[in-house]
């Protein structure tokens, strides 16, 4: 008899859940409280183990279709000089698709694998013994129900799973701007002045995404529209990309989420809605995706759900948990940090981010293997 699964949440972590449980031999149902299936514009970075997850489901193809291969991050002051170089390998990658490309290619592969997506369907609850509430008064039971609405999450109180929500310090502004020649085509160039970041991503033949973050009581600089000026003079080395910057912007608090728990009975939280994290790493989706392909593997070795999600929690929350820390504390470091302190930060970044220590805990997330993906060397 085929198990079922709810999921509300029709976001990166709903999608690829529903759709990997689907391949594997699932009745899924979706749920999107919008009308419409839609993602936001800018970029996102898929390493190692995103790719290999987007891989085992199919959606690699068309997600990485327009997408930058990225052979280097590199953190550099307000004047290019580098600070930390974090090079990639055919078997180490990162590469950098827009992200409603990334969103289109796990839609169609959901569809494929027959997972029932209904939008305007708002879920209020769920409850362990496997039941999801909706807006309308309507109840699903199924084998497992699955809070996946992001960091805001409705449905993660439902199961009394927060622990704290913490809106830091620091606000982010994702834009895609239109490609020059000349603008670098595999680097991604991380700009460091005092509390303010400029963070530059080749992504398409004809749009690079850019990233700003600054304290939000930086008002000038976290506040919409984008203050050319201020930037264009804190970061003069990339004056001609300020000059390109977009008035269609998104504004976002960074805020970190921790769960007192991930599951009770039949229910489960996944996601941002589990570990939101601060974009720092830029492995919140992929740590995401690690544990939807590691929960969908649990549940195919164990028949009892409640066990299984136990178990899942218990192998996963290690490298969520060190993943959300590293990027925190890179947030802390960058958002703390006044100008007059650049040269001792700039000095510390350059001792210890060639450590293999340092190395290993940055990189520990995106160079996971996810559950029943491949494990030879590359792709070809």
């Amino acid at each position: 008899m085929r198990r079922t699964a709810e999921i509300a949440g029709a976001g990166l972590s709903g999608l690829l859940l529903a759709t990997r449980l689907a391949q594997l031999g699932w009745t899924v149902r979706l749920h999107e409280r919008n009308a419409d299936l839609r993602m936001f514009g800018a970029g996102i970075w898929i390493w190692e183990s995103g790719l290999r997850a987007l891989e085992v489901v199919g959606a690699y193809d068309r997600a990485t279709a327009r997408a930058r291969t990225i052979a280097e991050w590199r953190i550099a002051d307000r004047n290019g000089r580098t600070l930390m170089s974090r090079p990639t390998t055919p078997s180490d990658r990162l590469l950098l698709p827009p992200r409603a490309d990334l969103y289109e290619a796990l839609i169609t592969q959901a569809g494929y694998f027959g997972v029932d997506i209904q939008t305007s369907s708002t879920a209020v609850s769920i409850t362990p013994d496997g039941v999801m509430q909706m807006l309308d008064g309507t109840e699903h039971k199924a084998d497992l129900v699955v809070a996946a609405d992001g960091t805001y999450s409705r449905l993660r109180e439902s199961i009394l799973a927060t622990g704290w929500v913490d809106y830091g310090v620091e606000a982010g502004i994702r834009m895609l701007i239109d490609r020059n020649d000349g603008d670098p085509e595999d680097t991604i160039i991380e700009y460091w002045h005092g509390r303010r970041r400029l963070l530059y991503n080749p992504c398409t033949d004809g749009q690079d995404y850019i990233f700003l973050s600054a304290p939000v009581d930086d008002e000038r600089a976290s506040t919409m529209p984008v203050d050319r000026d201020l930037w264009s003079t804190a970061f003069p080395i990339a004056a001609n990309l300020v000059e390109r910057f977009a008035e269609a912007s998104r504004w976002d608090r960074l805020v970190n989420v921790r769960c007192r728990h991930w599951s009770k009975g039949h229910a489960a939280v996944i996601g941002d809605a589990a570990h939101a994290m601060p974009p720092n790493l830029g492995q919140a989706a992929n740590t995401a995706f690690i544990n939807a392909m590691a929960l969908a593997m649990i549940l195919e070795g164990e028949s009892d759900i409640p066990t299984a999600l136990l178990r899942w929690e218990k192998e996963c929350r290690g490298l969520s948990d060190h993943v959300q820390w590293w990027s925190y504390l890179y947030g802390f470091v960058l958002a703390k940090v006044p100008e007059r302190l650049d040269p001792v930060r700039a000095r510390m970044l350059r001792s210890v981010s060639g450590t293999r220590a340092f190395q290993n805990a940055l990189n520990k997330g995106a160079r996971t293997v996810p559950a029943g993906a491949r494990l030879d060397p590359v792709r070809t």
